[in-house]
């Protein structure tokens, strides 16, 4: 039973962000990656308010598994998944973006304190408003920021019982090499608890293209969003119609590739900068590595883990690992 002082401490979520402002490394980053032969474009920046809009609306199609499967697994396993895990105390959300994802765990995880994180601030401060009406007994402390390469707990967070949750298979964004280190810098904040991550396995090119380059275009403009962001934060000319999306699978490296086509030769500038772009250059802007179960056990057990299980939906497509730090 929670006691109405309680319910009141909790009320309202605490919420932490980053500067709006873009900071220098990123201005950096984004300027060195379109300079770079080939050019890219770290995903991070696909999710600004927008983007992450059309990504939720992008789990809704049909062509969209990883969605569904990873829910039905939770759906099918979750008394076995909660078991394996054990006591939560608190919850961090890797890319909570709408948090509905970690909301459909909260009664068998019944976790005391909820940390979303997201890159998209705004986009998560929304979802965190409404969660607030829903749980009013839950701590919900929100962090808007990039946690690609640095991931940092405010200090008031429990140190025992931490549950990382890495659902949607976006482990699969991250280079082995990356991957191998963002599961490293997990384990080192969750020493006693654990990791839950979902991860999308190997299938044939004819599932997995589609996925990512569907009927409606929805990819498409998510894809093609990433340029008005840019425009927005580095203070480029791109013009969106200039461009277009490309989704392919590189069977010889086990990932999705999406990228953005010139169309025709264009220039690109941005204060201090430019980049001539030939008709049918790319701009490779993010991959989706693609697992199969040992594969993934055994990065697991390379960045430290241990007491690994994995449950998987009908069709084996996709896999929930669960693992001890």
């Amino acid at each position: 039973m929670v006691s109405p002082s309680t319910v009141l401490a909790h009320a309202a979520p605490e919420f932490l962000a980053r500067s709006s402002q873009a900071p220098s490394s990123d201005l950096l980053e984004l300027r060195d990656g379109l300079l770079d032969h080939p050019a890219h474009i770290d995903p991070k920046f696909l999710y600004d308010s927008l983007g992450s809009s059309l990504f939720t609306a992008i789990t809704q199609l049909p062509e969209y598994y990883p969605t569904r499967c990873e829910a039905e697994i939770f759906e099918r396993h979750g008394n076995d998944i909660a078991r394996h895990i054990g006591p939560v105390q608190s919850m961090v959300d890797l890319g909570a973006g709408d948090c509905v994802k970690a909301e459909r765990l909260f009664a068998s995880l019944r976790p005391r304190h909820y940390l979303p994180i997201d890159i998209s601030a705004d986009y998560l401060q929304t979802a965190v408003r409404r969660l607030r009406l829903s749980y009013p007994d839950l701590r919900v402390t929100a962090i808007g920021q990039d946690f690609s390469h640095a991931l940092a707990l405010p200090s008031s967070v429990a140190a025992e019982q931490r549950l990382f949750f890495y659902p949607g298979s976006s482990i699969g964004n991250l280079s082995p090499d990356d991957a191998h280190a963002m599961l490293q810098r997990i384990h080192a904040q969750c020493e006693g608890g654990g990791l839950l991550v979902g991860v999308d396995r190997v299938k044939p090119k004819q599932i997995l293209e589609p996925a990512y380059d569907d009927a409606l275009h929805l990819t498409a403009a998510f894809n093609l969003n990433l340029l008005r962001h840019v425009n927005a934060l580095l203070d480029t000319d791109f013009n969106v119609d200039h461009w277009r999306h490309v989704a392919l699978f590189n069977t010889s490296r086990s990932r999705i590739e999406m990228h953005l086509e010139a169309q025709r030769a264009v220039r690109v500038n941005w204060p201090g900068g430019e980049r001539a772009f030939s008709a049918g250059e790319r701009i490779h802007t993010e991959n989706s590595y693609k697992f199969t179960p040992q594969a993934f056990t055994d990065l697991l057990q390379s960045a430290g883990y241990r007491d690994i299980a994995h449950w998987s939906d009908s069709r084996g497509w996709f896999s929930v690992f669960s693992a001890r730090a």
